[in-house]
């Protein structure tokens, strides 16, 4: 049963993060920008040119400031090359979606035509533009700078990314012209917000009119048919949802259906919405590096996740092919192995009203808290069960842990040495506080704190 009039309820309050786009030409070194901005390595980075032909894109911070990080393929706007024509045509789309551009140029290439066609490119467009020129790490590079301003640009930051100079100098100019967060507010409260996310094509919107009970979603087999995000606000079983739909790429003349297929930016202002996000595959193609991307921003924004196998119906199977599939499936989503997997047929329908109390049960997870003295009695068992290792030839101590927030599930762990507690122990941590505790479907997060004082 779907609603159809207004709901008395009381405001729900959603955030947008204003994005910023890194372009330029091949090889300035925008990946490593961007894995610099990040803070742990995202993007591959290699001296060859046309590494990144896809966008890569991450959750990123400066100061009080978040926002999402776009890494772009080399931007060559005269290029006739097919695979070429294809990076530009995505990095154009990553301009139009984004709040903020940083425009990337080689300091030890020095000023090139190309980036005089970007800067005459950029300058048709109405956003704000940050020049900067990467490899600046010496006196003798610094001297390379002024012929970099017969662009006509009124400040030109020099970075080195590779050496992280000049990067808060960069990120302050960018955070000055990004826009202040967006408010969103519905009149609802309390109610799970689900995003149905993943690729075109793969059949979001027909699980969408499935989940919400009418033909609310225009549906095609043409990639990027949905030009907008759509909420729907539903009643199931006596429960109220907002189902989500994400939005596909608003189509451009000129632009592709290639590069359609490989649009998943507006995935993120969905994800970032939402409580739960239900992340929908091709059954019949397997799990994409693309399926990886959303699936990792999925986890680094803290929010619940079901795995959705889509069009199981045209897969040949046996007793066995679901288990191997799911195998297959946890190997590749190793990082997030606590989604429940569903195979699923939005055509015949097939399982997709198990969404539902799939739903129920990651939201009570979701928001799950645990008593501090039920976590430190597991936590006992769990430090016996794999000793940490020494720091400087002295022991790491855990003294206590407690739970800090919920949605996610988050946990300060205090000890002596937090610097010793490596990835490995802290993942080790993790699967004891779940195995103990269940949190399915749901991220959750640990920190560790040195004590002051006794």
């Amino acid at each position: 049963m779907f609603l159809n009039k207004k709901p008395l309820y009381g405001n729900l309050t959603t955030m947008h993060k204003p994005v910023v786009a890194i372009i330029g030409r091949p090889n300035v070194g925008k990946s490593t920008l961007f894995n610099r901005i990040v803070g742990r390595p995202i993007a591959i980075v290699e001296d060859i040119p046309g590494v990144t032909r896809d966008r890569n894109y991450a959750h990123a911070s400066w100061l009080d400031k978040e926002f999402a990080l776009i890494d772009t393929g080399g931007f060559e706007p005269a290029t006739t090359n097919n695979i070429l024509r294809l990076v530009k045509e995505q990095t154009k789309l990553a301009i139009e979606e984004a709040d903020v551009i940083i425009f990337l140029m080689d300091g030890k290439d020095g000023l090139t035509p190309i980036d005089t066609e970007i800067t005459a490119y950029l300058r048709k467009i109405e956003k704000p533009v940050i020049y900067a020129v990467n490899k600046i790490d010496s006196k003798k590079r610094e001297a390379i700078l002024p012929e970099f301003y017969s662009l006509g640009v009124e400040n030109i930051i020099p970075v080195s990314a590779a050496h992280g100079l000049g990067i808060d100098d960069l990120l302050d100019a960018v955070c000055k012209y990004m826009p202040a967060v967006k408010i969103e507010e519905k009149e609802v409260t309390g109610i799970p917000q689900i995003a149905i996310v993943g690729r075109p094509n793969v059949g979001k919107s027909t699980v969408v009119n499935t989940l919400i009970g009418k033909e609310r979603m225009i549906i095609s087999e043409m990639p990027g048919t949905t030009r907008d995000s759509i909420d729907t606000l539903v009643r199931y079983n006596k429960k109220d949802y907002i189902i989500i739909d994400t939005a596909g790429m608003r189509k451009r003349p000129k632009i592709a259906e290639a590069v359609e297929r490989y649009s998943v930016l507006r995935a993120l202002r969905s994800i970032d919405k939402c409580d739960i996000a239900i992340l929908m595959i091709d059954g019949f193609e397997g799990m994409t590096d693309q399926d990886l991307k959303i699936a990792s921003y999925i986890k680094d924004g803290g929010k619940g996740c079901i795995v959705a196998v889509n069009k199981w119906d045209l897969v040949e199977k046996d007793t066995k092919t679901a288990d191997q599939y799911s195998r297959a499936i946890n190997a590749k989503l190793h990082f997030m192995n606590y989604a429940p997997i569903l195979y699923i047929s939005a055509l015949t329908k097939q399982r997709v009203a198990k969404m539902y109390p799939l739903i129920d049960e990651i939201i009570s997870e979701y928001s799950k808290r645990i008593s501090t003295g039920d976590l430190n009695r597991v936590f006992e068992t769990i430090k016996k069960g794999h000793v940490p290792p020494m720091h400087r030839g002295r022991e790491v101590k855990f003294f206590y842990i407690t739970q800090v927030s919920i949605r996610p599930p988050s946990f300060i762990i205090f000890c002596n040495y937090p610097e010793a507690v490596k990835e490995d122990y802290i993942r080790y941590m993790e699967k004891g506080i779940r195995n103990a505790f269940g949190f399915i479907g749901t991220p959750i997060k640990i920190f560790i704190k040195k004590r002051r004082g006794r």
